[in-house]
């Protein structure tokens, strides 16, 4: 009784850290043993709204373009440090990458382009085997890629930007500052 008591306390408090982060329902069903009724009521408590509906991302193309590649990789990088680092659940360890990345991005000033839900899929295709990393033949740094794509010739996105990288927004800020 008392460890079904403990269980639950801690699925309750992985499901609360989730939902702060912004986990869709689908994450936390996947990872903790609570009821939907029950996280339901969580999630209404914790965000004052009901979840978001609709499936998960389920393709790994959306990691290979060219902003989503770069935050995939950096959480990925950040991600296997911790793993190797401690001897803690993959949840946990998704929930220290996750964090660590998004300090990361805040301290450099850029936009935060992977939710929780994406790290935490990310994470599923590589244990499923679909996505791996590889080396950038530029600069060396390791990027996520399709597993069964040539790499020998890599270049990753920041040492061959493409030529439409970030217009839109310079253009939408160049407006914004026109006003």
């Amino acid at each position: 009784m008392a460890k079904s008591v403990i269980a639950e306390a801690r699925d309750i408090q992985l499901a609360k850290e989730l939902i702060e982060l912004g986990a869709r329902l689908q994450v936390l069903e996947a990872e903790t043993r609570l009821s939907r009724e029950k996280l339901l009521r969580l999630y209404k408590e914790i965000q004052g709204k009901s979840p978001p509906k609709g499936m998960l991302p389920f393709s790994t193309d959306w990691f290979m373009t060219w902003q989503p590649n770069i935050h995939a990789s950096l959480f990925m990088s950040i991600y296997r440090y911790i793993d190797k680092s401690m001897e803690l659940e993959q949840i946990e360890v998704v929930l220290k990458a996750y964090r660590l990345y998004r300090e990361h991005i805040k301290a450099h000033g850029m936009e935060e382009v992977l939710s929780i839900t994406r790290a935490w899929r990310l994470v599923k295709f590589f244990d499923a085997g679909m996505l791996t990393t590889t080396a950038c033949r530029g600069c060396g740094g390791q990027f996520v890629v399709h597993t069964f794509e040539l790499t020998d010739d890599y270049v990753c996105g920041l040492c061959n930007v493409p030529s439409r990288a970030g217009k839109t927004k310079r253009r939408l800020q160049e407006q914004l500052a026109a006003v």
